[in-house]
């Protein structure tokens, strides 16, 4: 972090798999680097033990990552946890690599209502507590369901709620009952960035339901592209590169959402739109991260 910026980065990796058909985790690392020094790094589809996905070789990749981002925290959460060879599991979730001290974490189960319409998966939106020289930040990323627009619109309900009880806690600060152990009460920010792939567009009204008035006070998330640039129309996101899997065409279903409070610091949304290494194009937030 400079003296008066914080960046974050978010990016669907696709487990590491570029256009060209092959994963290579020290290129995902390596185009996140052409930015430079990054304070955070929200991470979406990394595998560990899925050896039928395309290219994988059923290695643990959150370690491997954990192993590339040397000097930062490093955290995962996984919506799937499945049986493996033996007494291995196989996952697959999200992670987040940072420069900042993390004070607290939480793992979030999404919503999955049954829908026999649809394949799909089990989501997880996992969130930290980060300090900050401007206070505690809550930086959260997630990747919601592709296949079911009834699963999406319930995993973005959710969204909502974790962010208004969010709030409420950094409002209410709970009684601590001992000097150590888990009763010790520590900071969850109201300050707030969620980001990754919706799986929705910026017209949606998936989006547009995340986006909306909270009636209780609580800070509604607005779209930090939208913030500098009012209307005009999202860098695409996906299937800039790959239109083998995107024979429609490019869309955009990634994002960064922050809280109406922190909106004012935004300074920049930076979208890698030339790399190939996933099918998915790596975003840059620039946040003003002076004190007060």
């Amino acid at each position: 972090m400079t003296a008066d910026t914080l960046r974050i980065v978010t990016w669907n990796i696709q487990w590491g798999r570029g256009c060209d058909g092959r994963v290579d985790l020290d290129r995902i690392v390596s185009v996140i680097r052409e930015w430079g020094d990054v304070d955070v790094v929200m991470l979406q589809e990394a595998a560990d033990g899925f050896a039928d996905l395309p290219g994988h070789d059923g290695s643990d990749q959150f370690a491997a990552l954990a192993s590339r981002f040397a000097g930062y925290a490093f955290v995962d959460a996984t919506g799937v946890e499945v049986a493996g060879a033996g007494t291995r599991r196989r996952r697959f979730g999200n992670a987040i690599a940072t420069r900042l001290p993390v004070q607290q974490v939480w793992r979030h189960l999404l919503p999955w209502p049954a829908d026999p319409a649809a394949p799909s998966m089990q989501r997880v939106a996992l969130e930290t507590c980060l300090a900050t020289p401007f206070g505690p930040l809550r930086a959260t990323t997630t990747h919601l369901e592709f296949y079911s627009r009834p699963q999406r619109a319930a995993q973005v309900r959710r969204l909502r709620e974790l962010h208004a009880e969010a709030v409420q806690h950094a409002r209410t600060p709970r009684r601590g009952e001992r000097e150590h152990g888990p009763f010790v009460p520590m900071p969850r920010g109201a300050l707030a960035v969620l980001a990754g792939d919706m799986n929705c567009t910026a017209d949606s009204e998936e989006l547009r339901a995340l986006l909306a008035p909270h009636g209780d006070g609580t800070p509604a998330y607005r779209d930090a592209w939208a913030c500098l640039h009012g209307t005009s129309a999202h860098p695409p996101t996906v299937g800039i590169h790959d239109r083998e899997q995107w024979p429609d065409g490019s869309k955009t279903f990634d994002f960064f959402l922050v809280g109406e409070d922190l909106a004012p610091r935004v300074r920049a949304v930076e979208v890698n739109t030339a790399t190939d290494a996933s099918d998915h194009q790596p975003m840059l937030l620039t946040l003003d991260a002076r004190a007060g």
